[in-house]
């Protein structure tokens, strides 16, 4: 009995196929079922499941994203995420395809941060899109009829109560008898109120308004205008205390029919002047526009306009110098410290090497920070130690503050360029170096003939790369001298140091009037020089590539 259990019968037995899997699992993860049926192990499932669960996120997100879109009636916005939604799904849903699948992301974030933004600047580059010209011409006629009105003589006063929701004042009145409530964005209408007498006291989802609330909030109470109706034209509610409001009526007069707006105390009447704005026959415009294409009017604008240009003129050869002395001077004091940290023979270089790279892992935009308060000419450490307490004007000076910006970038900089070139240079062929010592070339000889040309087959693309890095470098400016000090001949808040990008800057979010338009416009300008420089630099580069080969 005993032999009959422990010896395997070979009756019927079935062999296990190595190559096919049968007996256990098949390659891809798969296990044979009943008739030879494969059915997904663990891994498969899981794999399954949580891709289900990933596009099922997704889904979910760019449902939400349809919903605002439709709410806001932006129908292409809509009509192009619901093509990149359903391609998404038809990528990961259907069988093979997997390069797709793993290039899928990345294309679908190049083309919403790099691709979306190139076409969105160029199409914002040919508008007047600012402010004052920040919504389509139905929104400046309401914007305009709301902001320019005037208290309506012998109108009724309503007495008032001030009620709270979520950020937002809403006016609670009685009107025939009937508690209504509105607020900035809600005409007036019926509500069941809580009474004292005939005032309505209260509103259930609604906080009311106490006297010291008043006080604290006194700028949004005196701002709050309350539409009577539907129709601008019939006035707003306003009140400056907070319990009684008086009826205020537009001091402009939209006709819609001529499409014009009449000033109720003077007569004048103000037009579309086809340029997004409202003007009277004496050059008067309403303050109040909308947005309009204005073609190639930003970009002229930035040649012909004295007060833009000459600063600008300036600035632009200002980011040149900047660009072009910072890639020199870091890569420069990179490469000698590189060499120098490079002998065989210099002891504890691993730990040079390391204190070498430490300005490179603290965060730039800090450094600036840190460097400001260090050339500060009354308090800063610089003038304090080292010159003896001197009031250096480091960043107030025009030309100190030129030098200031590029020293702190050196020490910035200089990092990477050591990092790119130690490593280049530890790749170059000891081979050749004998040879030419043998030929009886000198040191200075090596280098200049042999291992710098060498060198830059490896590390032009990224000095090229430094260059548009240092072209459009924010961070140094802003953080250490905000583009300053400001030029003398100019109202314009453009400085000795700004470079391209800072101007952009202020030009779309700092200062008074902030112009969207030339802004895109000043930034397409910028990428076209720096991809022409660089598609120029990358075709340069093949000669060094010659030498090499």
């Amino acid at each position: 009995m005993s032999s009959l259990s422990s010896t395997p019968s070979t009756a019927g037995a079935h062999t296990p196929d190595t190559a096919t899997g049968e007996s256990g699992t098949q390659p891809g993860g798969r296990r044979r079922g009943l008739g030879g049926a494969s059915k997904r192990g663990p891994d498969g499932m899981g794999g399954t499941l949580s891709k289900i669960i990933l596009l099922g996120l997704v889904d979910a997100f760019a449902v939400f994203v349809m919903f605002q879109l439709v709410a806001n009636e932006d129908w292409l916005v809509f009509g192009v995420w619901l093509a990149v939604t359903l391609v998404i799904n038809w990528i990961y849903l259907r069988r093979g395809g997997l390069p797709a699948k793993y290039l899928a992301p990345g294309l679908f974030f190049l083309a919403l941060f790099q691709v979306f933004v190139v076409l969105y600047s160029s199409y914002i580059a040919f508008t007047n899109y600012g402010d004052g010209h920040n919504s389509d011409k139905s929104a400046a006629i309401e914007a305009i009829q709301r902001s320019a009105t005037v208290r309506v003589p012998d109108s009724p006063t309503y007495d008032a109560t001030l009620l709270e929701q979520g950020g937002d004042l809403f006016l609670l009145t009685t009107q025939d008898g009937q508690a209504m409530i509105g607020g900035a964005d809600m005409p007036l209408e019926p509500v069941e109120a809580q009474m004292e007498g005939d005032q309505p006291t209260g509103v259930e989802g609604f906080s009311t308004l106490n006297f010291s609330d008043l006080l604290s909030r006194q700028q949004q109470v005196g701002e709050l205008q309350v539409p009577l109706s539907d129709d601008p034209a019939d006035g707003t509610l306003r009140t400056q205390d907070g319990s009684r409001a008086y009826v205020y009526s537009p001091r402009l007069a939209y006709d819609e029919a001529a499409d014009t707006f009449t000033d109720s105390e003077d007569g004048t009447v103000y037009r579309d002047n086809g340029e997004g704005q409202f003007a009277a026959e004496d050059g008067r415009t309403l303050q109040t526009g909308w947005q309009v294409f204005v073609g190639t009017e930003n970009f002229e604008r930035a040649i012909t306009d004295p007060e833009l240009r000459d600063p600008l003129i300036r600035v632009f050869f200002w980011t040149f110098a900047f660009a072009i002395l910072s890639v020199a001077t870091t890569f420069v004091l990179g490469l000698l410290l590189a060499i120098t940290f490079n002998r065989a023979t210099l002891k504890g270089k691993a730990v040079y090497r390391v204190l070498m790279i430490l300005p490179y892992a603290f965060p730039a935009f800090l450094s600036g920070l840190v460097w400001s308060g260090l050339l500060n000419p009354e308090f800063g450490y610089i003038n304090n130690t080292f010159f003896g307490g001197a009031e250096i004007p480091w960043l107030t000076d025009p030309w100190l503050a030129k030098v200031s910006v590029l020293i702190v970038n050196l020490w910035l900089g200089f990092p990477y360029m050591f990092l790119v070139t130690t490593g280049a240079l530890q790749s170059l062929p000891e081979d050749v170096d004998e040879a030419a010592k043998m030929d009886g070339a000198g040191a200075w000889r090596i280098f200049r003939s042999i291992k710098l040309p060498l060198l830059l087959v490896s590390v032009a693309p990224l000095l090229i790369s430094s260059f548009a890095f240092n072209f459009n470098n924010f961070n140094i400016i802003y953080m250490l001298t905000g583009g300053g000090p400001r030029f003398d001949d100019t109202t314009l808040n453009i400085g000795a140091t700004d470079i391209l990008i800072t101007v952009v800057y202020k030009t779309a979010f700092s200062g008074v009037g902030r112009d969207y338009g030339l802004a895109s416009a000043l930034s397409i300008v910028i990428f076209l020089i720096v991809a022409t420089i660089s598609a120029i630099s990358f075709n340069r580069t093949k000669a060094l590539e010659e030498i090499d080969s």
